[in-house]
């Protein structure tokens, strides 16, 4: 009803988005219901393009943003109004990029506007809370919130029994709008973590990195880079000593981790998750042969689902022998580790089981480069032994 707004005015253009084509045509979606307002009218469908003309020339196209590149159709377009459904499907990025995208010619009464709709949950859900909810939100951006009691026109008896089947997080965002409910993954509780204040005097340590070659930008999300340093005590105790987490260039990561080795010291061995493919393998060979020149450093090709190889970390972290130094990157880590595998990033958890698995798991296939030889040991809890 807001696109339509203005559509009594020649060169008017609004865009309706949702994240796929398939979420527009559904039944009861919105280009659905823009059938059952406007075919009995005289405005007018281009079943191609999927806009509707009105008399005065104003349009209301509808549109998806399934990924990035799909940005791109919308690069030299301008409307006064831009409006998407479902809002927490699409990227911090998708929603900033498209907003500029609003632009009226100098002189024009017309005003621009941007509107969201959405239920809590999905991959921009934190985006869109900090934008609209959070504690630094713009007062000058409002929350309308809405309820299923807000709608007469709904059978709210059989709907709410139908959100009975759903697990309890989902209910309570779809039935309450409540933008504090979060699914948490199971697999990790803070509270099984045990606080130091003080790293173990003898320990066998190892600094695992689960790289992403990502430079922060305005409005995106992308993963980041975690260097996890984990010890095993000699009583059998895992501790969390340090992590390192940061969104730069490649180049500004081999500089910490070469920085970051040096800090450590060549008695902790240091693990890099290798890529599949050519590229992997140029990547890991330049670090071992260049970049960490003088330290025990070995490529990792990860195998299996990231869940899978979570499990003998989360294992050891339920029965409560795994330790955490006390530090800033408390907060973060907790976060991300209780929501995984349904969180937006699990790049402290890949780490951490990572380097978890150097020390601990029954098998590890590990490809180093020292001196031009490439080899695959096998390392087992029976030959540790």
């Amino acid at each position: 009803m807001a696109a339509a707004q203005f559509v009594d005015k020649p060169g008017y253009a609004a865009l309706l988005l949702r994240r796929t084509y398939a979420d527009l045509s559904l039944p009861g979606a919105i280009m659905d219901r823009s059938h059952t307002w406007w075919d009995t009218t005289d405005a007018h469908w281009d079943r191609v393009e999927k806009e509707w003309t009105f008399p005065a020339g104003g349009r209301v196209s509808f549109g998806f943003l399934a990924n990035d590149q799909d940005l791109e159709r919308y690069k030299s377009a301008e409307f006064q109004f831009i409006g998407m459904d479902e809002a927490t499907q699409f990227t911090g990025y998708q929603y900033t990029y498209i907003g500029s995208r609003l632009r009226r010619a100098v002189g024009s009464k017309i005003p621009i506007r941007m509107r969201g709709a959405s239920n809590p949950g999905g991959i921009g859900h934190e985006f869109i809370k900090g934008r609209f909810l959070g504690e630094h939100a713009d007062p000058a951006l409002p929350f309308i919130p809405a309820k299923l009691t807000d709608n007469p026109h709904l059978d709210q008896v059989e709907y709410q029994k139908s959100l009975e089947n759903l697990d309890p997080v989902t209910r309570a965002q779809l039935l309450n709008g409540d933008w504090d409910a979060r699914h948490e993954g199971g697999l990790f509780d803070r509270t099984n973590f045990r606080v130091i204040d003080h790293l173990p005097e003898q320990a066998t340590r190892v600094r695992y990195w689960d790289l992403a070659a990502t430079v922060a930008k305005p409005g995106r999300d992308p993963d980041w880079t975690v260097g996890a340093r984990v010890a095993r005590t000699p009583q059998g105790r895992f501790v969390i000593e340090d992590i390192i987490r940061v969104r730069v260039s490649p180049a500004e990561v081999e500089a910490l981790q070469r920085r970051t080795a040096e800090r450590d010291g060549t008695g902790v061995s240091v693990y890099v998750e290798q890529e599949p493919g050519a590229s992997g393998k140029i990547v890991a060979d330049r670090l071992i042969r260049e970049v960490l020149v003088g330290y025990a450093c070995y490529a990792v090709r990860a195998t299996g689902s990231k869940e899978e190889r979570a499990r003998p970390y989360s294992a050891q972290v339920a029965a409560g022998n795994v330790d955490i130094l006390r530090a800033g990157w408390n907060l973060p880590f907790y976060d991300e580790h209780e929501a995984f595998p349904f969180g937006a990033h699990d790049d402290q958890v890949d780490a951490s089981s990572g380097a978890f698995s150097q020390l601990a798991v029954r098998r590890v296939v590990i490809e180093a480069f020292a001196g031009g030889t490439r080899y695959t040991p096998s390392v087992t809890l029976a030959n540790i032994r």
